[in-house]
């Protein structure tokens, strides 16, 4: 299958801290810095240094550029604004003409094609957003490389204004809603909020004055199996579905090849899709588009960033995760329960997070009674006098109870590699939880010392939750505003939140590989302080 499995976009990267003081090797701001410098997750290699990881940078090809340049922050600026302009109908079709939007709240009742000669507009509502209406995508100028946390772009820090689209409804749009055939599309697993976006979807497009709306069942998969046919969409079908979990379209991964998705595509006069998932599906969204472009279709491709691990660039969250954070909460009181009832007890909760550390981190944050939390960004040692069992140790001889949280991507390379992949390319990992759990108990039985030991894997029953009042919000917002998106003429693009505001970012800027926690950040720093926990290196 092609395109649909992985992101595989690339663009140049970041600072590189063996470039001389004249010159830095300058990438795009999705490579994020740790120590000082940025870094680019891809070719990351961490060493140990001193008792702290550090990261040091393959560098990969870049553009380097000289910042003796009195014009390098003008120069930066326009890269920038080009590689963030989001593409448009009108890139593809210069002719292609605006209408009045359909889209008015003080107009509650959905269009008639009693108005296919003429749409009307309220010249007197003000709840459109202008076309270069901008928000800024970083909000702290930072004094020093050496700043927690820091973002830089050359070795000063020099503030440079970055500035991305807004989202929400415009007053032209370019599709006419009576000749629009809408689908919407679930991919990859399942994520508290998939029924919330969903039925805000429908909701909006309906305002908008679609008629045509459909669910492609089981993710790209539903695009190629005659046995599965679209299912048919409407407010009455939607009203209360996000009152459960799951999705009520279905979940796959894998898929077609892009070409025949397109294929099924205008077989069905489909000209308007929603592809929520993660960053896979967003490549296969970005394919799409990109192939729609090549035979001069216009299509609406608009994606919505649906993953669990929180792990999508430039985006302060992802819907479900404030879901995963609260659930968690219940498994983590539960271990600590089960362990502080217990002569020394120690309670091991495992928590999703593939490549990135938030849930575990939040979760542990959140809960106070975390111990250990151990997340992928940051290697740590089981073994040896500065290993996580011998802290673990002193734990149970100071406090008598202990409470472990991992995420289920930390510490991989202490297990066999599975070399195995699942339908989206994606490595089949280990289960750190198990593993952890049973060399603690070896530990303790080794050395002659009581230990009982308790794990939990909350994993499904986290997924399948409903999303809470947090994420249902976040979902309500999505949902429209990538309606608002695809009338507006845009494609190839997702929408996202940013510094609290919610925005458009073309699909590339976005997907380039899973946004990391940086373990220099005051976040991991938050979370450090609460668990009081060493380094276990």
């Amino acid at each position: 299958m092609e395109s649909l499995s992985r992101a595989s976009i690339t663009n140049p990267g970041t600072l590189s801290p063996t470039s001389s003081s004249a010159s830095y090797f300058l990438f795009p701001r999705r490579f994020r810095r740790s120590n000082g410098f940025s870094s680019f997750s891809g070719n990351l290699r961490r060493i140990v240094s001193r008792g702290r990881v550090r990261a040091e940078i393959e560098k990969p090809n870049a553009r380097e550029i000289d910042f003796s340049d009195p014009e390098w922050r003008i120069k930066y600026q326009k890269d920038f604004e080009r590689r963030f302009n989001i593409p448009h109908i009108t890139d593809v079709f210069p002719d292609a003409k605006p209408i009045p939007s359909t889209f008015c709240l003080r107009m509650r009742t959905p269009v008639s094609e009693d108005f296919a000669g003429g749409y009307p507009s309220d010249e007197e509502w003000h709840g459109y957003i202008n076309n270069n209406d901008r928000v800024l995508l970083k909000t702290i100028n930072f004094a020093s490389p050496n700043s927690a946390g820091a973002v830089c772009i050359d070795p000063d820090c020099t503030w440079v204004e970055q500035w991305v689209h807004r989202a929400g409804p415009r007053e032209k749009i370019y599709f006419k809603p009576e000749e629009v055939k809408a689908a919407i599309v679930t991919c990859g697993g399942l994520c508290p909020g998939l029924n919330d976006v969903i039925r805000q979807v429908v909701i909006t497009l309906e305002i908008y004055g679609v008629k045509s709306i459909v669910g492609i069942p089981f993710g790209y998969r539903g695009f190629s199996n005659s046995d599965l046919s679209e299912m048919p969409l409407s407010r009455k079908v939607v009203q209360n579905i996000h009152l459960s979990g799951g999705s009520l379209l279905g979940v796959s991964r894998g898929g077609p090849s892009v070409s025949d998705i397109v294929d099924r595509m205008q077989e069905k006069g489909i000209n308007m899709i929603f592809v929520l998932g993660g960053n896979g599906t967003h490549a296969g969204a970005n394919a799409i588009h990109e192939e729609c472009r090549k035979r001069k279709l216009k299509v609406a491709v608009v994606g919505v960033p649906k993953t669990i691990d929180n792990d999508i660039l430039l985006m302060d969250k992802t819907f479900g995760f404030d879901t995963a954070v609260e659930e968690a909460q219940r498994a983590i009181n539960s271990a600590y329960i089960e362990a502080h009832s217990a002569y020394h007890g120690v309670g091991i909760v495992k928590l999703m997070g593939r490549h990135s550390g938030f849930i575990a981190m939040h979760a542990s944050l959140a809960s106070g009674q975390i111990d250990i939390c151990l997340i992928p960004e940051v290697p740590f040692q089981l073994h040896g006098p500065h290993g996580v069992l011998t802290h673990l140790k002193y734990l149970i001889e100071t406090k008598g109870s202990a409470v472990v949280c991992v995420a289920e991507g930390a510490g991989q390379n202490l297990l066999q590699k599975t070399n195995a992949t699942d339908a989206s390319g994606n490595m089949v990992l280990g289960d750190i939880g198990v593993h952890i759990q049973q060399e603690t108990k070896k530990y303790f039985r080794e050395i002659g010392v009581h230990a009982d030991v308790k794990y939990i894997d909350p994993t499904y029953m986290i997924r399948a939750c409903r999303a809470n009042a947090s994420d249902g919000i976040l979902c309500a917002v999505l949902g429209q505003n990538a309606v608002h998106g695809a009338f507006a003429g845009y494609s190839g693009i997702t929408v996202g939140i940013c510094n609290t505001h919610y925005v458009y970012f073309p699909i590339p800027e976005v997907i380039a590989y899973p946004r990391p926690v940086d373990p220099n950040s005051r976040m991991w720093h938050r979370c450090l302080t609460s668990t009081g926990q060493p380094d276990f290196i």
